[in-house]
């Protein structure tokens, strides 16, 4: 019986381990915003097509104040964390 018991213990510890790596690898959230006022912009004009240039650029992680303004994040999706579980967040300007 006490095999069992390491085994099922052992088991629960890889199922952590895994939803943690999950946690930490999972993408910050994305917004549109215009790159001059750091307002919040409609989806649509983030996404090019037909070599069509895109008046706004994205944001990742951060936040958008009440006046629409995006403010704790980055246009660089490198250098913001999407934290969780067991990660650190972090976020640049």
């Amino acid at each position: 019986m006490r095999k069992l018991r390491s085994s099922t213990v052992i088991l629960g510890g890889m199922g952590v381990l895994a939803a943690t790596i999950t946690a930490c690898s999972s993408e910050p959230d994305k917004r549109c915003m215009d790159p001059v006022s750091r307002k919040q912009l409609p989806s649509y004009e983030c996404k090019s097509s037909g070599g069509h240039t895109t008046r706004g650029t994205y944001y990742y992680g951060g936040s958008v104040d009440s006046d629409g303004t995006m403010s704790g994040g980055s246009t660089n999706k490198s250098a913001v964390s999407s934290g969780g579980f067991g990660c650190s967040g972090s976020s640049g300007g």
